[in-house]
């Protein structure tokens, strides 16, 4: 841990320039996610004011339509996170709308190379990408707020340093259960599980299309039914935050076959941090594992 995080020191450091100007009081920092959003609030502290766009953990990220005052929001951010691969399109509208040759725009899709039409969008869920993650967030606040770069600095060490709980657990798991099978409704953690070396059963012909809020085909569903009924996964990971009769149904049939059902979100949960989100995930995750 020490070497990979001197390693992202050194990199950090080497990009910090003092050619952007500095802001008066705190850098405005916009977050199309609420997950950047907590990244950036815990590198940047009190020398930033961050707006996190998607919150609603009840609600479906991929139906969000933008209200008058996330528009006002963008236009007055100096820095502005987004996820990109279409997750968050309407970010493009919004600093179009308000075009400015000041606002740092961090495209976390372009910050790791993962571009195509079929990739997964939920970067977040990437373990081993969030130190990069956190780099590009510490870099953008540099390049905006240059006199705060050591404050910047330190709360990008604070932040890598309080990933280890997390990764420890992913790498346990992967250790415990690497190759077990087991399926989601949605890709929504499927970066964690390739993280964890558990094999994705469920078929894209099913995951895919309730992503994108269509119905799978019927012998997509079937398909998805026979890995309960037939008990060949060993947990069924359930997106709570985009419920559809078919995975209600489905997540009914898995606890009736004994099959643990493990609940993921894709924003935060309100009261908790970044991390403390994945680890919980993670660690329910395992308990799963375990069950079975």
């Amino acid at each position: 841990m020490r070497v990979r995080t001197v390693l992202v020191l050194a990199v950090f450091l080497a990009g910090c320039g003092s050619s952007a100007g500095s802001t008066s009081g705190r850098v405005t920092v916009v977050a199309a996610e609420n997950v950047y959003g907590n990244i950036a609030s815990q590198i940047g502290g009190p020398h930033v004011s961050v707006t996190s766009i998607l919150t609603n953990p009840n609600a479906d990220p991929h139906l969000f339509e933008p209200a008058t005052s996330n528009g006002l929001a963008v236009a007055n951010a100096r820095v502005v996170v987004q996820n990109g691969l279409g997750y968050d399109a309407f970010m493009t509208r919004l600093e179009d709308a308000t075009p400015s040759k000041d606002r740092i725009v961090v495209t976390m899709a372009d910050i790791l190379g993962v571009h195509g039409k079929d990739a997964n969008p939920h970067l977040w869920y990437d373990v081993p990408a969030l130190r990069r993650i956190a780099l590009a967030v510490a870099d953008a606040l540099t390049r905006a707020d240059p006199r705060h770069r050591p404050a910047y600095h330190e709360g990008l060490i604070r932040f890598i340093r309080s990933l280890d709980p997390l990764m420890h657990e992913v790498a346990s798991i992967g250790a415990r259960y690497g190759g077990a099978p087991v399926a989601y409704t949605e890709p929504v953690p499927g970066y964690l599980l390739t993280a964890a070396g558990l094999r994705n059963l469920a078929p894209d012909a099913f995951t895919r299309p309730l992503e994108e809020g269509s119905e799978p085909t019927p012998a997509a569903v079937s398909a998805m039914d026979d890995l309960v009924a037939k008990r060949r996964i060993r947990a069924l990971l359930y997106n709570s935050q985009a419920v559809s009769p078919i995975t209600a149904r489905l997540r009914e049939a898995a606890r009736g076959a004994g099959i643990p059902v493990v609940p993921v979100t894709e924003t935060l949960p309100p009261g908790l941090t970044f991390q403390q989100w994945q680890l919980r995930q993670a660690q329910a995750l395992a308990a799963a594992l375990e069950r079975r």
